[in-house]
């Protein structure tokens, strides 16, 4: 019974002591061998390893990706605005003796990279308007703080910083109301310019197309007072050559037209017994303008100036409507 308990403690103690001699390094983590505080060696690989049992500690740290995300901090601009910035880091590990002798731990790590960033952040920021940092300037400052916080990021705390990022840059909730009303002024004083300026354009096409459209119709007017003047010159062309034919059926084809306008309903015309209009209304035979002694037949032209000469005679013949009634009472009278 005694044997058996002895074999039993002795295998506890040999397994007890077989655990304190091995340690593992899983996959994407990193250890430090200590000896009495001393520095034995870093292992950097995954695998199993030995090491003197109750003489010397493993201390481990993860060589992955890590990350950290502060809350947001104000900062001032170069303008004096202020602003709410929330960033976010990732860094790696990649000297745990010197990490394990500054900062011990990720915590702790993360609190003093979070300081050295929003110093630089803060020195960035304040090199530059709010308008630059918002639109032009944002991806100069992240990286010109991942580059100047990396360096004293590596050289204090064996902290490799691969990159800084800002998340959202915000005004304070006190000042965002005039903010916010500043910037609408000026786009609404830009809108009035622009305005202005598509009005200004707009009377100056609206004058160019007046203009363009008046020396149009002028050369219209020209070309279409040509086209009729030649018109009018070739229709009377055609109208004396096709009355010189016959220069009795024109001038009965004249008076006939005068018959048309001066004789309406109930009209009454006042003629002398010789006025050469009648000698179509007294006899159906056509007497020639001619003189039957030469048997000359005018020209075209003077027959058609002596019909409208005649024609407006007989108009100024034509008396007015009363004239014709007083002329029958002096009749009666005479009677």
């Amino acid at each position: 019974m005694n044997k058996r308990v002895i074999i039993i403690g002795a295998i506890i103690v040999v397994l007890f002591v077989v655990l304190q001699s091995v340690f593992i390094i899983r996959e994407g983590y990193q250890g430090v061998v200590f000896q009495f505080g001393q520095h034995i060696r870093t292992v950097r690989d995954a695998g199993l390893y030995f090491k003197l049992p109750f003489v010397q500690d493993v201390v481990l740290y993860d060589k992955r990706v890590l990350g950290t995300e502060p809350q947001s901090a104000e900062y001032l601009s170069l303008d004096k605005k202020r602003l709410l910035v929330d960033h976010v880091s990732r860094w790696q590990i990649t000297d745990p003796l010197l990490f394990y002798r500054t900062v011990r731990d990720e915590i702790s790590a993360a609190a003093r990279l979070d300081q050295i960033i929003a110093g630089r952040l803060r020195e960035e920021i304040a090199r530059h308007d709010f308008i630059d940092i918002v639109r032009l300037k944002r991806e100069d400052i992240m990286a010109t703080v991942t580059e100047g916080a990396s360096e004293v990021a590596l050289r204090n705390f064996g902290i490799t910083l691969l990159d800084v990022r800002i998340q959202r840059i915000d005004l304070p909730t006190e000042v965002q109301a005039s903010v916010f009303g500043r910037m609408e002024a000026e786009r609404q004083r830009i809108a009035y310019r622009y305005r202005a300026e598509g009005e200004e354009q707009a009377v100056e096409i609206r004058a160019g197309a007046d203009k363009q459209r008046e020396i149009i119709l002028a050369n219209a007017y020209q070309t279409s007072e040509v086209l009729r003047g030649e018109a009018d010159a070739e229709a009377a062309a055609i109208t004396a050559a096709a009355f010189g034919q016959d220069l009795e059926f024109y001038s009965l084809f004249r008076r006939l037209q005068v018959y048309q306008n001066i004789l309406g309903n109930q009209a009454t015309v006042v003629l002398p017994p010789s006025s050469d209009l009648l000698r179509y209304l007294e006899s159906p035979v056509i007497v020639s303008p001619t003189d039957p002694t030469n048997g000359d037949i005018p020209e075209d032209e003077d027959v058609i100036d002596n019909d409208d000469t005649q024609e407006d005679e007989i108009e100024e013949e034509v008396p007015d409507d009363d004239e014709p009634e007083e002329e029958e009472d002096q009749s009666e009278n005479g009677e």
